[in-house]
């Protein structure tokens, strides 16, 4: 079961993707996660992908492709994975199918975790990280014992710049023009199946597990 996460920042695709790894036992796999570990192994893909971020560069897509391959090709991978945050664009979508065709491999389903714009703005500026040991809050989910004190360390919280309402608006505009379309190109592929994101967090997944059989 070969499976890509779609969904805006913050819709919560990360964390189903956990939950259908943990239930399904099968690798979940993020581009930063495959990145860390090349790099920390020192391998050859690992070392030209350390050259651009060492430079604050995008990562080409070739090499990203390369890196994402080299993954799903190994042994753990042999009854599926989950793609969470690859492929992000059209040309990823594209070289990632034919790098598939040649493993003679497809993509099975690629669920969109549908949530409106307005909701997500809402739920990323509620969250709050801790300055200290890094623990994460949100003001009404998972409130903290005393407001804007961190329950496991004592020390203050914040709302970090990455989930302020006009950092969250940017990014969900980067994302609808990138990433949209590649739920487009994955219709046409009859591979798209999407779940209701604005749900409780197991309602979602109870969705995703009756898409994809128990």
């Amino acid at each position: 079961m070969k499976i890509i996460m779609l969904g805006a920042p913050g819709a919560g695709k990360g964390t189903q993707a956990k939950m259908i790894s943990d239930k399904y036992g099968i690798p979940h796999i993020s581009t930063g996660d495959i990145f860390r570990a090349n790099i920390k192994n020192g391998t050859e893909l690992g070392k030209k992908a350390k050259t651009y971020m060492d430079q604050g560069l995008l990562v080409p897509d070739e090499l990203v492709v390369d890196l994402v391959v080299d993954r799903v090709a190994q042994d753990d991978c042999e009854k599926g994975y989950v793609l969470d945050g690859f492929p992000r664009t059209i040309p990823q979508a594209e070289a990632l199918d034919a790098a598939l065709a040649k493993l003679g491999s497809k993509v099975d389903y690629a669920v969109n975790v549908e949530v409106p714009d307005e909701n997500i703005i809402t739920r990323m500026s509620g969250r709050r990280a801790c300055v200290s040991c890094g623990a994460t809050y949100h003001i009404v989910h998972i409130p903290t014992k005393v407001e804007g004190i961190c329950d496991r360390c004592g020390a203050k919280l914040i709302l970090r710049d990455d989930d302020k309402p006009e950092t969250v608006k940017k990014r969900l505009a980067v994302y609808h023009e990138q990433t949209q379309p590649l739920i487009d190109y994955y219709t046409k592929q009859n591979v798209l199946v999407e779940v209701d994101g604005t749900k409780d967090m197991e309602e979602v997944f109870a969705a995703i597990c009756n898409i994809l059989g128990e």
